[in-house]
C-alpha cells in the first residue's frame, strides 16, 4: 500500500474532502510577484562579494536570486531587500552550520508535531472506529501546517533559509551529489523547503480535496457474498467484503491454486470492469442489501430483478478534483511550474521523461512474451486479462489461501498480538533482540478501516504507525501479508529517522525506495510464519516473480502518467470527460504492450488502481520499487540481512543514483531484472 508519509512542507500530500468550486475559488486569488528586479538583484550580489569574496560567488549568487524570486511587495522595499540581504548572510562556515543545526531541530519540532497532529485527526477515517460521520471528514480535511509557509515567509525564517541555503535542481543534484558530503547534502536538503511560496489556502484546499478521495476509496467495498452468477449462485462466503481495488485483485490471485477458481476470477474481473465504467450499480458499494450479477449487470432483491442507478462518475470526479486542485499551485512553484515537475523532478528526484522511457523499455522487452508463455503453460490454458496478477512463481501459490488464513488467525486474534510478535519477526531476519525490540517500540500497530498504509514519525520520540485490516475474529491472510508489507515500511521509517546523522536527511530519496523494502519483506511473510521454502529454484522463481509484477504495475503507471498529461491539456473537462479519456488511455496501453501477449484488444484493466484516484502520480514508485527491490535482493543474497539493510537504509535523503550506488554499486536499471529474467528462464524452461 502507500506509504502515507509528511515530509516537511508536504503535508499538502495527505487529507481529504470534496472540492468541485477549487477553480472558481482560486480564479479570484491574484497571483503575486516578485517586485525584485535584476538591477537590485546585481546589486545585492556585489555588495555581498566585496564582504566576503569571489569564493563564496555560486551561493551568493543562488541564495540572492532564489531570495528575490519569492519576495513579495508586501515584505518590504528594494532598498528593504538590500539590507536584508546584507545583514542576514552568512559567510563565516562554522556560524553557517550553526544556523544549520538550529533551524533543523525547529523545523523537527514543527513537523513532528504537525505531524502527530493530523494523525490524531484523521484516526476517525484511517482506523476501525465505527461509522465516518460528516464532521470526521471536516477535521480530518483540516491541515494544521496549512499557514507554515504564509508564517515563514512573513517572519522571514524562510528568507533567512533560501538566502544561506539555496535549492538545488535535478540536474545539479546530479551534476554534483556524488562529491558532497553529508553536510553538504544536509545543506542541499534544507534548500528544498523553501523553494516555492503557496498561499495557506490552497494547502488547505489540497488536504480537503485529497482526504474526500481517500475516504471515497477506504469505503468501497464489495460485499462479495452478494455476487451471483448467470444461474443465481453464490460463488464467495457471505461475510467476504473487499476493498477496491487491492481487496479484489487480492482476491483474484488467491484462487490461482483453486480448481474452481477462474469462474471466481472471471466475476471479479467483471466487477473492476463496472467500477472502471461507472456503470456498476450504486445501490451495492459499500451495501449487502441486494444481490448483483456483474456478469450481465443485473440487480436483484429477494430474486427478483429490479432497476439501479449506476454510480454517477463519482469516481472521475474525484479525480478531477485532486488535479484542479494541485494545478492551482503551478503559479506559485517557480522551480517547478507543474504538479507532473513537481512530483517526478521535484519528489521523485527522476524525471518523467526518464521514468516513461524506463517503463516503456521495459515492458517492450523480449521477455514478456517469454514469461507469458510460461504462465500459460502453468496454468494449462491461454492467458486472461486478469493474468497480470498471476500469482503462481510465489510459494504461497501451492497453499490454499483459506489455510494461510488458518494459521494467520490462530497466531494473530488481535492487532495486539501482532505488535507483540514484531520483535520476533526482525529477530528471524538476524536482526539483534536488542536492535529489534529498539526498533519495534517505535512502531504502533492499528486496525485499518482501509486496505492498510504506513505512516512514518516526522521526529525523535514518535511512533510510525503500522496500519492493516483486522477482522472481528481475528487477522486473515490478507490482511496478515498487508501487514507484512506495511512492517517493511515503518522499519525504514524507523532506521532512517533515528539512525540519521542530519534531520534534513532523513527518510530515503523517494518513496519508490520505501515500497522496495516493504516488498523485499512482504516476499519473507511465509517465511516468517515458520513455513520454510527450500526450493533450490527459488531465487530465479523470485526473479519471474518481480519481473512480472512490473510488468503489471509499468502498465497501470503509464495510464497515470497519460492521463495527467491529457488533464494539463484539458484542464476544464468534465467527469465524464475525463471516464472516457481514462479508459481510452488504459486501452491504448494495453494495445501497444499487452494486446499481443494475451491475445485481446481494448482491456481496461489498467485503469482500476485506486491509488489513480486518491494518490496523485503515486503509482510509478511501486515499477521503480520492484526494480530497487530486485537490485538490493541481489547484493543481500548470502549476507546478514539485518546487517546489509541498516547499512543500505540508513544513507538518509540522497538522490536516486548516488543512493543506488552507495548501496548496490549501480544506478536504478532495469538490466539486472532482465537478465535474471533470463537467466531463471533458461532453467525453468
Amino acid at each position: 500500500m502507500k506509504n502515507l508519509f509528511i515530509y516537511l512542507i508536504l503535508p499538502l500530500m495527505i487529507g481529504m474532502q470534496n472540492c468541485k468550486n477549487a477553480n472558481e475559488n482560486n480564479a479570484s486569488q491574484d497571483v503575486e510577484k516578485t517586485n525584485i528586479s535584476t538591477t537590485t538583484i546585481k546589486q545585492a550580489t556585489d555588495t555581498l562579494l566585496i564582504i566576503y569574496g569571489d569564493s563564496k560567488k555560486e551561493l551568493i549568487e543562488k541564495g540572492v536570486s532564489q531570495s528575490a524570486a519569492l519576495w513579495f511587495e508586501k515584505d518590504g522595499t528594494s532598498e528593504d531587500f538590500n539590507k536584508f540581504c546584507k545583514v542576514n548572510y552568512i559567510g563565516n562556515d562554522s556560524m553557517r552550520e550553526s544556523v544549520y543545526s538550529k533551524i533543523e531541530h525547529q523545523l523537527e519540532i514543527l513537523n513532528g508535531n504537525f505531524n502527530r497532529i493530523t494523525i490524531g485527526l484523521m484516526e476517525p477515517l484511517h482506523l476501525d472506529k465505527g461509522e465516518v460521520l460528516p464532521i470526521d471528514e471536516m477535521f480530518g480535511g483540516y491541515s494544521v501546517s496549512s499557514h507554515f509557509i504564509d508564517d515563514f515567509f512573513t517572519n522571514k525564517i524562510a528568507f533567512v533559509t533560501i538566502l544561506n541555503f539555496p535549492s538545488y535542481s535535478l540536474k545539479e543534484k546530479n551534476e554534483k551529489g556524488a562529491s558532497w558530503n553529508r553536510l553538504q547534502w544536509a545543506y542541499a536538503r534544507l534548500g528544498d523547503v523553501f523553494s516555492s511560496r503557496v498561499p495557506a489556502n490552497l494547502i488547505q484546499k489540497i488536504s480537503e480535496t485529497l482526504t474526500a478521495a481517500d475516504t471515497y476509496i477506504s469505503e468501497y467495498n464489495i460485499y462479495m457474498g452478494n455476487l451471483v452468477d448467470d444461474n443465481n449462485k453464490t460463488l464467495f462466503p457471505t461475510d467476504l467484503k473487499l476493498i477496491s481495488h487491492w481487496g479484489l485483485r487480492d482476491e483474484l490471485k488467491s484462487h490461482y491454486s483453486d480448481t474452481e477458481g477462474l469462474q471466481k476470477q472471471k466475476m471479479i474481473y467483471n466487477v473492476m470492469k463496472h467500477i472502471i465504467s461507472q456503470d456498476i450499480p450504486n445501490e451495492v458499494i459499500n451495501s449487502n442489501k441486494y444481490q448483483w450479477n456483474p456478469n450481465e449487470n443485473k440487480l436483484f432483491e429477494n430474486s427478483k430483478e429490479i432497476k439501479f442507478t449506476s454510480e454517477p462518475n463519482t469516481r472521475y470526479e474525484h479525480l478531477l478534483n485532486v488535479f484542479k486542485t494541485n494545478k492551482a499551485i503551478d503559479s506559485y512553484s517557480p522551480q517547478y511550474p507543474t504538479y507532473i515537475q513537481r512530483k517526478f523532478d521535484g519528489e521523485m528526484e527522476m524525471s518523467q521523461e526518464e521514468v516513461e522511457k524506463l517503463f516503456i523499455e521495459f515492458v517492450s522487452s523480449p521477455q514478456v512474451k517469454q514469461v507469458a508463455e510460461v504462465i500459460s503453460k502453468r496454468l494449462g490454458r491461454n492467458l486472461e486479462p486478469f493474468d497480470i496478477w498471476y500469482d503462481g512463481f510465489k510459494a504461497r501459490s501451492t497453499i490454499s489461501e483459506d489455510e494461510l488464513t488458518g494459521i494467520v488467525k490462530t497466531k494473530y486474534l488481535t492487532k495486539d498480538k501482532f505488535q507483540q510478535d514484531l520483535p520476533l519477526i526482525l529477530q528471524k531476519l538476524d536482526f539483534s533482540p536488542e536492535k529489534a525490540l529498539e526498533i519495534t517500540n517505535r512502531i504502533s500497530v492499528d486496525a485499518s478501516r482501509g486496505a492498510g498504509h504506513a505512516w512514518g514519525s516526522e521526529m525523535r520520540g514518535d511512533n510510525a504507525h503500522l496500519r492493516t485490516r483486522v477482522g472481528k475474529d481475528g487477522m486473515d491472510y490478507k490482511g496478515y501479508n498487508i501487514a507484512v508489507h506495511e512492517f517493511g515500511h515503518t522499519v525504514e521509517q524507523t532506521l532512517s529517522l533515528y539512525d540519521m546523522d542530519y534531520y534534513t536527511m532523513k527518510g530515503v530519496p523517494n518513496t519508490a525506495f520505501t515500497e522496495a523494502l516493504a516488498f523485499i519483506f512482504q516476499k519473507r511473510d511465509l517465511e516468517l510464519l515458520g513455513i520454510k521454502n527450500s526450493d533450490p529454484s527459488k531465487f530465479d522463481m523470485m526473479a519471474l516473480d518481480n519481473f512480472w509484477a512490473c510488468y503489471e504495475i509499468m502498465g497501470v503507471s503509464l495510464v497515470d502518467m497519460q492521463v495527467w498529461k491529457w488533464l494539463y491539456q484539458n484542464p476544464d473537462a468534465t467527469p465524464e470527460q475525463l471516464k472516457q479519456q481514462v479508459i481510452l488511455i488504459a486501452k491504448d496501453v494495453w494495445n501497444k504492450y499487452y494486446a499481443s501477449v494475451f491475445g485481446t484488444k481494448d482491456e481496461p484493466i489498467l485503469a482500476i488502481y485506486s491509488h489513480m484516484i486518491d494518490a496523485p502520480l503515486y503509482l510509478s514508485a511501486y515499477p521503480v520499487g520492484h526494480l530497487i527491490d530486485f537490485q538490493i535482493e541481489q547484493q543481500i543474497k548470502d549476507k546478514n540481512f539485518a546487517n546489509e539493510i541498516q547499512r543500505i537504509y540508513t544513507q538518509g535523503r540522497l538522490i536516486p543514483n548516488v543512493w543506488m550506488k552507495g548501496a548496490v554499486g549501480n544506478n536504478v536499471s532495469i538490466k539486472p531484472m532482465l537478465e535474471a529474467t533470463d537467466e531463471a528462464l533458461k532453467k525453468i524452461k
